[in-house]
């Protein structure tokens, strides 16, 4: 016995302890795995198989039929179009500025007015002009008076120089004093004209028939030839033109088609691509590329009737080039590509997948001509490709847009089966 009254345990006791306890554990591991394999062994075979390794969440199974939309595809004529970027463009635009000075005291047009060529727009005050012209118009009366009178004395000069009573020099001056009188009677006549010109300048008119935009001078304002903003500009809508770009890839088949002499037909839209404008026809192509966008000009022609093109306005361009006849098409969602190519996923009449390699045409919006190896009326697939493999079968929950009834009640048979996890 030591001073703490501590009893000494002998070793053979501490070892005992040891045993035993390590017994035990062992014993507790041996009945969690038998446990473990008791209740693994009681769940579903077809509930196992969904277990993930992340805890208990539920993948898809591979051989679960893939429910996917579908399309038929259809045999047609596909037209091809060449797309391009246009500005319209006026046939004639013509600012309208004053040939003389002096005070507007007329408009004779509205703001926005269609107008024909030679129709009254503006008057400036006539007055001047016309005071002018009875100046010159008098000045030519006294001038033909003047002529009048030495014609009379030539022929007496010459009258009196057959009877030699008459130096011969003295007729010829009288001679050249008549074709004086000519011409300044000439002049005088052209004074006259000029008159009445600028008089006739005073009543501005429209130059072309066109619509006339917004007026730039008021009335009572003195203007003047050399205004820089002239009165009103005119812009001649009917017909209109449009000039727009292609990229020169496109030039040899466009080139080809142009050969044929037959009108090519060209569709305006409205900035967004979606609303038609217009319908017109090619006119010309331009003679040189731009090197710096790699793109050729051209200009077409719009009837515009109805008025819905304006000068400057941006336009979508879409020219028919040419028709595919009788080819198959489908939606440009079907088209798969890989390193091989294009290719498509063909749903058989046992609702079992193909991939069909194609060859792609033309496309045009989100359709897309198909030139070999599919068929009109055959089923290919639009959604649901991500799990779709070579002989896989597939349950068809959507076909050309439409829902299919029994994709719906085969999904509900499906999910009855499947056993709840909390």
């Amino acid at each position: 016995m030591n001073k703490n009254n501590h009893t000494e345990l002998p070793k053979s006791a501490f070892k005992f302890r040891h045993v035993a306890l390590s017994s035990l554990l062992l014993i507790l591991i041996i009945s969690g795995i038998g446990f473990y394999f008791q209740h693994s062994s009681e769940i579903p075979t077809d509930t196992k198989q969904h277990k993930s390794k992340g805890g208990g969440k539920y993948k898809h199974d591979d051989d679960k039929p893939a429910v996917v939309s579908v399309e038929t595809t259809t045999k047609a004529d596909f037209p091809i179009y060449l797309n391009g970027l246009g500005t319209v463009a006026a046939l004639k635009l013509v600012t309208v500025h004053p040939r003389v000075d002096g005070e507007l005291i007329r408009v004779a047009f509205n703001e926005g007015q269609t107008v024909k060529e030679g129709d009254l727009l503006a008057e400036i005050d006539p007055r001047p002009f016309q005071i002018q012209l009875q100046q010159a118009e008098g000045q030519l009366l006294r001038d033909e008076a003047l002529l009048k009178n030495a014609e009379i004395d030539y022929e007496r000069y010459k009258t009196l120089l057959a009877q030699d009573s008459i130096a011969a020099q003295q007729t010829a001056t009288q001679a050249s004093q008549v074709k004086q009188y000519k011409g300044i009677v000439e002049m005088d006549k052209a004074q006259v004209n000029n008159a009445k010109l600028q008089l006739t300048y005073a009543h501005l008119t429209a130059p072309i028939s066109g619509r006339v935009g917004l007026r730039q001078i008021d009335q009572g304002n003195i203007v003047h030839a050399n205004d820089t903003n002239g009165l009103v500009v005119i812009t001649q809508l009917q017909p209109i033109n449009v000039v727009f770009t292609l990229p020169e890839d496109n030039i040899q088949a466009l080139i080809q088609r142009k050969r044929s002499n037959e009108s090519i037909s060209i569709t305006a839209y409205d900035r967004a691509g979606k609303m038609k404008l217009a319908e017109g026809k090619l006119l010309a192509i331009d003679n040189q590329i731009d090197p710096t966008t790699g793109t050729l000009k051209l200009k077409a022609q719009f009837d515009n009737h109805d008025g819905v093109l304006f000068a400057n306005q941006f336009v979508n361009i879409k020219m028919h080039l040419d028709t595919l006849k009788d080819v198959t098409e489908v939606s440009s969602a079907a088209i798969q590509n890989d390193t091989q190519g294009a290719f498509v996923y063909v749903v058989t009449p046992e609702k079992t997948v193909q991939v069909r390699r194609v060859t792609l045409g033309a496309t045009e919006s989100d359709k897309v001509a198909i030139t070999n190896n599919l068929a009109p009326n055959e089923l290919v697939v639009l959604e649901g490709i991500d799990r779709l493999h070579e002989g896989g079968q597939v349950d068809i929950a959507k076909k050309d847009g439409q829902p299919v009834a029994e994709v719906s009640d085969k999904k509900e048979k499906s999910d009855k089966k499947l056993p709840k996890h909390e």
